[in-house]
């Protein structure tokens, strides 16, 4: 009688450690080959992207590193390589120039909004507004987010447009969503 018992026991005990590791898991989500820990800042997690070193060099060239680094919390939404790789040939070489810091600087700042807002926060201000929530950026522009399909699309006041790849990459000062494009 102690046999049933003992293996229900053990079958809890392996959903309890399933349980964890997923948990694990989400709190330390793959972004560019590495995990991200929620324990480190946006600048710490994100120079061990293999997917981001486009972002992590030109975030140095605007000499960002250390206000990304500090207490924030910020929203950063970070194009990968591949997004970068979309604009046109020689813009980014052109950008990370010193003569272009300001420029550089301007279009990273409209990548970043003041505080922590996750997936959900955007979703419910989608819901109160008729299905779309804007946020103002550092640099003063506006994002604006709609659901499309099983995630969100957003929109720059130019009208381009990115899908959210990876929401939710928590960090000490903030979060991270990966973008597709610029």
């Amino acid at each position: 009688m102690t046999r049933p018992f003992s293996r229900l026991a053990f079958v809890l005990a392996g959903v309890a450690l399933a349980t964890t590791g997923a948990i694990a898991a989400q709190d330390n989500p793959m972004v560019g080959g590495a995990a991200m820990y929620p324990s480190k800042n946006i600048v710490q997690n994100a120079v061990n992207s293999k997917d981001h070193t486009t972002l992590v060099a030109a975030v140095k060239a605007a000499g960002l590193v250390d206000t990304l680094s500090g207490p924030g919390p910020f929203t950063v939404f970070a194009p990968t390589n591949a997004a970068f790789a979309k604009l046109p040939a020689g813009t980014v070489e052109a950008l990370v120039k010193p003569e272009n810091k300001a420029k550089l600087t301007g279009i990273l700042t409209y990548h970043v909004i003041a505080g922590r807002i996750s997936a959900a926060d955007i979703a419910a201000k989608a819901k109160a507004h008729g299905g779309k929530a804007s946020y103002k950026t550092v640099a003063g522009g506006t994002l604006t987010f709609a659901k499309k399909g099983n995630g969100w699309q957003v929109w720059d006041a130019k009208g381009g447009h990115a899908n959210i790849t990876i929401p939710n990459v928590y960090q000490s000062n903030g979060v991270i969503h990966v973008i597709d494009t610029v």
